[in-house]
């Protein structure tokens, strides 16, 4: 995964939710003050994104324009430090 064009860090535009997209498959997802809320692996297909839980949960997404629509919510790229 590494080089992938969706690589790094995700936030919905209030900043509540983070979601960091790592090089070797894996996400960190924070919510609010809680740190690492939620990780797991993901995979990539085209602009689709499939999502694995640590804890069982799974969940999926796209890509579109540059925005991640997961979870009934979008995610920005986030840019020095904002989305």
């Amino acid at each position: 995964m590494t080089g992938h064009p969706y690589l790094g860090m995700w936030v919905t535009k209030d900043g509540h939710i983070r979601q960091e997209l790592l090089p070797n498959g894996r996400y960190d997802e924070a919510r609010g003050n809680r740190r690492s809320a939620y990780q797991g692996r993901y995979e990539v297909r085209g602009t689709k994104i499939d999502y694995w839980d640590d804890t069982g949960f799974t969940a999926d997404g796209e890509f579109i324009d540059d925005v991640l629509h997961h979870g009934g919510m979008l995610f920005y790229r986030e840019t020095d430090g904002r989305p």
